[in-house]
């Protein structure tokens, strides 16, 4: 696939980010991509590897090697060097349902796995999906396609997510009549509100639902099931109920203090900040102003950082992020061998930004909250951080964390922000369609499968695995109508791979 000798002779080139003080002026998107002639150049350096690895979605050593979702990607990579764009989509498209988002979102597990990474950089993938979705965009090959055929049957879909649109996306090509219910005001889930707007810029999310909607499927906001519509009602109008609702309940913080005024969790954050930009342009205030606080962030992970790029934007005096986890290290330990996914210490945007603007990383290593600081008034004025060490248990063999005697910190602090994860579905959900849920609160299928322990009531995305990667949501999706499809069909030509 692509020029034989096109990583040879090729280097790798990606869009360049605007730079960080520049770019937190605003909550726009920041890549500079590429001209169409320099993806060419990229879509050649793929390899005629044999075994494309990129595209395997394998579980080595308890991580995701390869795209999840099987794409093709040394076909499309050949597509897009020989120029033949409009079939290049048509190749992406087949195995991904949402390449607007994956492109801008995902952490390119594919390129992880690349075989012309194991002695050189990776082929740049992921621009090249960029690129085949927005010209595919521009040249009107992504415009809507309805069903021709209709099948009489319909399909309620709770939950607007990444999963929860998959599997209404595939249930229409099939010609099912299908209806998405979303709870908040917008379609999206965790992509509208879950995600800032520098990440993925929400008209992105508009586009392809006003492409859904033209193809027949209906979106119905403001929609709480489980609260303003009974699941009675849903399993009576419909053939079929699909639960997408998310891993939705972030896990807590419990120690001394947690009632201090100043202490949100990120997702309401996150949330909060995107809505007050797209309702007002943030001059509704409806908002959790960072501007000169000291900022606290406890947790390490995606959405810890954009918690600080967020804060950042708004002009936070100091950002601070609390990991439990050691740093990771900059390069691949001899233990971690390529195709598995690189445990590696990544800056992402976030961080970067903090250095620019306060001249240091913001992450404290192996490190964890003891206390929250209120002043006479019940607000937040301090965090007690103390220091971690990680041991080995004798008696089970897996690492405990150890708390350092002595170590205690305080951190000036305004506002903290949670970003800890999440336990599971939300208990009113899955209590009014009496669904069963696994020791994590996750609603329980059999292995490998969709379907609940309540006639016609199917499951996917972070609902049924727990907190994942849109990808993995998407692939989730896709499977999970399938069996739908069969359930109420009697057989399904839908294509998951």
């Amino acid at each position: 696939m692509g020029k034989p000798t096109g990583f040879m002779e090729y280097g790798r080139r990606v869009s360049k980010d605007v730079g960080p003080k520049q770019r937190i002026k605003n909550f726009n998107e920041f890549h500079e991509h590429l001209t169409m002639e320099e993806q060419q150049e990229q879509g050649a350096r793929c390899m005629d590897c044999g075994v494309p690895f990129c595209q395997s979605g394998m579980t080595l050593c308890g991580m995701t090697s390869g795209c999840p979702l099987h794409n093709l990607v040394p076909e499309w990579n050949d597509l897009v060097y020989t120029g033949n764009w409009e079939q290049a989509y048509y190749r992406l498209h087949k195995t991904n349902n949402f390449p607007e988002f994956t492109s801008r979102v995902c952490p390119a597990l594919c390129e992880a796995a690349c075989t012309c990474g194991l002695h050189d950089e990776p082929v740049a993938t992921k621009e090249n999906e960029y690129a085949i979705i927005e010209n595919a965009y521009e040249k009107g090959y992504a415009a809507a396609n309805p069903p021709k055929v209709r099948t009489g049957k319909s399909v309620a879909v709770v939950g607007s997510g990444p999963s929860g649109l998959a599997v209404a996306d595939q249930l229409n090509r099939r010609g099912h009549q299908v209806t998405v219910f979303e709870r908040s005001d917008r379609v999206g889930g965790l992509l509208m509100y879950g995600i800032p707007n520098m990440k993925l810029e929400k008209q992105i999310i508009d586009r392809k639902i006003k492409v859904m909607e033209e193809e027949g499927v209906t979106f119905v906001t403001n929609s709480d099931i489980g609260r303003d519509v009974k699941a009675d009602k849903l399993l009576k109008d419909f053939d079929r109920v699909v639960l997408c609702c998310g891993s939705s309940q972030p896990r807590d913080i419990a120690v001394p203090g947690r009632d201090a005024k100043g202490i949100y969790f990120a997702v309401d954050f996150l949330k909060a900040n995107t809505k007050s930009l797209l309702d007002s342009n943030f001059q509704d205030k409806k908002y959790v102003d960072t501007k000169d606080k000291n900022v606290v962030i406890i947790g390490g992970g995606d959405t810890g950082n954009d918690c600080v790029g967020t804060a950042i934007r708004h002009g936070a005096k100091s950002v601070t992020q609390i990991e439990m986890m050691p740093k990771a290290p900059d390069a691949r330990a001899e233990s971690n061998p390529w195709p598995q996914w690189p445990k590696v210490c990544k800056t992402d945007y976030g961080q970067e930004e903090a250095i620019a603007v306060y001249g240091h990383d913001p992450r404290i290593y192996e490190a964890t909250v003891k206390e929250f600081l209120k002043d006479k008034n019940g607000s937040l004025k301090a965090v007690k951080i103390v220091s971690l060490a990680w041991e080995k248990n004798p008696d089970t063999g897996r690492m405990d964390m150890k708390e350092i005697e002595g170590s205690e910190k305080m951190l000036d602090a305004d506002i903290v922000l949670i970003a800890a994860g999440f336990l599971g579905s939300q208990k009113y959900v899955t209590d009014a369609f009496k669904v069963e849920l696994d020791g994590r609160t996750n609603v329980q299928t059999e292995p490998g499968r969709f379907r609940t322990s309540v006639d016609r009531v199917f499951t996917a995305g972070d609902m049924h695995t727990g907190q994942s990667l849109v990808v993995k949501a998407i692939r989730q999706g896709r499977e999970c109508a399938r069996e739908v499809d069969e359930s109420l069909m009697g057989y399904t030509n839908l294509y998951i791979q």
